[in-house]
């Protein structure tokens, strides 16, 4: 059964890539933009339309599966390290830690806090490893190209990325890790693919302050009612062990 925690954490993840629009427009919008060109330069007039639509697709559908792959492989590293380290009620902290990057990614709207510069600045040295691939899969005549060039650019360093990265390590299991990235991905698609008339209206009215001040006080909010679940689903497991422990004890008393 899914719980409303785990709702929370794919809402956040959903509005962050939306309210992210002006972000990624600056970081990837120029490549996005010049993806149509290198598609379409040798089509005619007819089909380049088509090849430039189809082109930026692909580019995204590959830098979507590239963030739902580093949750994936993000939350599998944390429920091994849980598992080795074998702390006790291990799910419980890593709910806890979601709610608490909830937070902080509220708050990074809200106050427009550049929280994991520090983290950004560090992936930059692994951008410096795949930026010769990106290089080579630009030159790839075809789809195969865009779609390579998409899985490289989801490992461009970018604090925003990085935030609902650490919330995706922490969902549990690594199939809700890379559920977490797959809703920031799909959060990302309007303003990235920027093909029909409504996404500059939409970059417009999510880039607007008060509209991310707005969304970072619904996650604040969402971070203190997952909190409280949290607390209220721990005290009624304390209570329900403790019942089971008194009864237990009159019967080996009997």
């Amino acid at each position: 059964m899914i719980q409303l925690a785990d709702y929370s954490v794919l809402f956040t993840a959903l509005f962050a890539g939306l309210l992210g629009s002006g972000h990624c427009f600056g970081m990837c919008g120029g490549i996005a933009a010049g993806l149509g060109s290198l598609s379409g330069q040798n089509t005619g007039h007819k089909n380049k339309g088509r090849a430039q639509a189809l082109s930026a697709l692909l580019f995204n559908i590959g830098r979507i599966l590239s963030y739902a792959a580093l949750g994936l492989v993000a939350a599998w590293l944390l429920m091994q390290a849980g598992q080795i380290l074998n702390v006790p009620k291990w799910s419980m902290i890593l709910r806890l830690l979601t709610a608490l990057m909830i937070l902080l990614i509220g708050l990074q709207f809200l106050f427009n806090w550049q929280l994991l510069a520090v983290i950004e600045r560090a992936g930059a040295n692994v951008w410096k490893l795949v930026l010769p691939l990106a290089v080579k899969a630009s030159s790839l005549p075809g789809g195969s190209g865009r779609l390579l060039l998409g899985l490289c650019w989801g490992l461009l360093p970018c604090g925003l990325v990085y935030s609902i990265l650490l919330t995706a390590a922490a969902a549990g299991s690594p199939l809700s890790g890379a559920l977490v990235m797959f809703a920031f991905g799909l959060g990302t698609l309007p303003s990235m693919l920027g093909m029909s008339l409504a996404a500059p209206a939409l970059a417009t009215l999510l880039s607007d302050q008060w509209t991310r001040k707005l969304m970072g006080i619904a996650m604040i909010l969402l971070a203190i009612l997952s909190l409280s679940l949290i607390m209220i689903h721990s005290q009624s497991h304390q209570h329900a062990s403790a019942n089971v422990g008194g009864i237990s004890s009159l019967i080996a008393s009997s």
